[in-house]
């Protein structure tokens, strides 16, 4: 509920965008009529929550006069601007105004708390989209049910299957009659019932999805694998192909990125609808088997539920999970918003606090690659930023006796370790500027040239400056986080240089929250709860993967997007035609940022350092090897709680590695003999690469 300023606030600015209505005089005896005093307000406001109650269990009770008029003006505004089933943001940006956009660039009209329910628009006609008689296939399993939109009636997606069935979301079936890709694309934009509503106020409804079997590509005409040098080194089909051709004859267009395995179509939008569907092609790996485990393989209807379940949690795939994380971003923390012209008075896009803007920014020399235009053109030879995640095998002549005669190597995972990173990370939002011989400031974002060579810790610990772990040989750029951390260990530090930025935020705040969110949930519908102590979590992860195939691959499909989307934030270039110094297609757009991804890197990576020095300090273990987020440990037992640290009352100890399904707790990677991880350790190789069984890929946020 809303404080009594902050409605009386809300309620002023709406009077006040609305030109019809009486003068402030007028409204100040409306207020007065209504009998709505500041000095009664909060009980007022008290009476109010119980009726609206009420109202909404059918139940009615006298109510006063004043508080009748103060109701009916709320319900008046309310029914003036209802709601369009827009789901409000994670984390409010502006105290208890829940606001809707329309579709249009205009005012924003903000409902405050109204005693009665929001008026729901009309479900639009859908000529073509019908359900058909229960379909003798295996329907798809019941998915979570978001807040529903009128305008999207059957769900963000649908699986097309060569008998013409749209598998969508919850069991629908739809009836498809397009024979042709821009058949297809009118269907799915006007009869389809498709789509999802945007994420956020701001921001933009996602346009339908239509996943194409083989059979289904191989009936609109399209080559059910993707042949030829050409066509596999571009993956896409060549400007000459027939549906290619067909496609422009109908007045539609194709991205850039041409027709390969995620195609959009579309045409100019038609006033504020835009005309945009997303193909997506399962036989031309659409759905990368690293990342979408198992799906491609499975019948419509579940693909339809995996995609759906997804789709509802984080965001309708636009393409593989990176480039769907990195979109998560900007469909979160959208970069205009609707704001009044001061000359004109009329509503133009402006700039979203908070956000990364329209516009790319270029980043500061070091914390650029090598083949960058600013770092070419500009001669650049002082270093660059080398915030990696670990990569670090202990010297085996540093292991003690005790600890070779240990039976077991334990391998701990972390989980989601940089989705933890990036909770209440504080970036940098506007451009570099160069400074000499600063103060260190750990609240400013930034590269800092710091000479740490002088920081003496533990050799049986890696460095917590260097992904190696080796300590470092004089001065060298550094993100915030890391700085920070050498002063937290007691240490002076006294920057030579500094790319610092003036605007800061925690950009990644609402991107953090619904991934986690979406994480947790699904680990709990398999069976992995937050509540379960620590022997049960080990034997609900034991089975996790088990209990539902379409969960655990949603839920390595979460984690993928995860690592993909903080790996975007600094795409190379691609190619064998490219050249350094040439600017590349990511550089165009404003969530090219090395600096955010070197800042979430450099937490994770400091945060895995305090784990092992607080687990040295409260158990005297060292760790053999880490690699990202996993690390080994030596063991006198082959489970985790062998080792890990717990008070007298059974509780883990604080500051240690815990067990636990939240993002930054731990998990079991795996377990194997100690003979078997020193003999690696002797030839090179890193145990924590091959503790699971096989070989492990670092995750290194590309």
């Amino acid at each position: 509920m809303a404080s009594e300023e902050e409605l009386f606030a809300s309620v002023d600015a709406l009077l006040e965008e609305e030109p019809q209505l009486p003068p402030p005089a007028e409204r100040a005896r409306l207020r007065e009529a209504a009998g709505i005093t500041q000095a009664r307000l909060a009980q007022a406001l008290k009476t109010t929550t119980q009726t609206v109650k009420n109202y909404e269990n059918g139940r009615s009770e006298p109510k006063s006069p004043r508080l009748e008029a103060y109701q009916r003006l709320l319900r008046g505004w309310s029914e003036k601007y209802p709601a369009h089933g827009v789901p409000a943001p994670s984390r409010p940006e502006a105290p208890e105004t829940v606001v809707v956009l329309p579709a249009a660039v205009g005012p924003e009209p903000r409902s405050v708390a109204p005693p009665k329910a929001p008026v729901t628009p009309a479900v639009p006609e859908r000529t073509a989209a019908r359900r058909p008689a229960p379909s003798a296939r295996r329907p798809a399993k019941q998915a979570p049910q978001p807040v529903s939109d009128a305008r999207f009636p059957h769900g963000p997606l649908a699986v097309l299957d060569a008998d013409g069935s749209a598998y969508g979301v919850d069991g629908i079936v739809l009836d498809c009659p397009a024979t042709s890709v821009p058949e297809l694309a009118e269907w799915a934009l006007h009869e389809s019932g498709v789509g999802a509503t945007r994420l956020h106020r701001n921001g933009k409804d996602s346009d339908p999805l239509i996943v194409l079997t083989a059979a289904a590509a191989v009936k609109l005409g399209l080559p059910e694998r993707l042949e030829g040098h050409e066509q596999r080194r571009n993956l896409r089909l060549p400007d000459d192909h027939p549906v290619v051709q067909q496609v422009k004859k109908a007045k539609w267009q194709l991205t850039q990125r041409g027709f390969g395995p995620w195609a959009r179509i579309y045409r100019t939008a038609q006033g504020t609808r835009r005309q945009c569907v997303q193909l997506a092609v399962l036989s031309w790996d659409a759905l990368d088997e690293r990342s979408w485990p198992g799906v491609a393989e499975m019948e419509p209807a579940d693909i339809a539920r995996v995609l759906g379940v997804y789709a509802r949690r984080v965001i309708t795939p636009r393409g593989s999970t990176a480039v769907s994380g990195l979109e998560l971003m900007t469909a979160l923390r959208p970069p205009t918003r609707a704001v009044r012209d001061e000359t004109t008075g009329n509503w133009v896009p402006g700039r979203n606090p908070g956000s990364l803007g329209t516009e790319p920014m270029d980043p500061a020399p070091p914390e650029a690659t090598q083949e960058h235009p600013v770092v070419v053109g500009s001669g650049w030879k002082g270093g660059f930023l080398n915030e990696e995640a670990y990569q670090w095998v202990r010297d085996v002549d540093l292991l003690s006796d005790e600890e070779c005669h240990l039976p077991y190597a334990v391998g701990l995972d972390l989980n989601t370790a940089f989705l933890a990173a990036a909770a209440r990370l504080t970036v940098g939002l506007s451009a570099p500027e160069h400074f000499h011989g600063p103060q260190f400031n750990p609240k400013i974002p930034g590269s800092w040239l710091v000479d740490l060579s002088h920081v003496e810790l533990d050799p049986r610990l890696p460095s917590p400056f260097t992904p190696t772990g080796e300590r470092p040989d004089g001065p060298a750029w550094y993100q915030t986080h890391t700085v920070a951390y050498a002063q937290e260990l007691g240490y002076n530090v006294q920057p030579l240089e500094a790319y610092l930025r003036r605007e800061t935020g925690a950009y990644l705040d609402p991107w953090h929250d619904r991934l986690k969110t979406a994480y947790l949930d699904t680990l709990a519908d398999l069976g992995v709860t937050r509540d379960l102590d620590d022997r049960a979590f080990l034997a609900a992860m034991e089975r996790h993967k088990e209990a539902d195939p379409v969960l655990a691959a949603v839920l390595g499909a979460i984690k993928a997007t995860v690592k993909g989307g903080i790996g975007k934030l600094r795409e190379r270039p691609q190619g064998r035609r490219y050249r350094d110094g040439e600017r590349w297609p990511a550089l165009e757009r404003p969530t090219w940022r090395p600096d955010i991804r070197a800042a979430v890197i450099s937490k994770a990576r400091v945060n895995m350092h305090r784990k092992l020095l607080n687990m040295a300090k409260l158990t005297g273990l060292y760790p053999l090897a880490v690699l990202s987020d996993c690390v080994v440990y030596p063991s006198p037992g082959p489970s985790p709680l062998d080792f890990l640290p717990y008070a007298a009352s059974g509780k883990p100890q604080p500051g240690g590695f815990r067990l636990g399904p939240s993002p930054g707790l731990a998990k079991p990677e795996g377990v194997q003999e100690m003979l078997w991880a020193v003999d690696l350790m002797e030839k090179g190789y890193n145990p924590a690469r091959h503790i699971k069984g096989g070989d492990a890929v670092l995750d290194e946020g590309e």
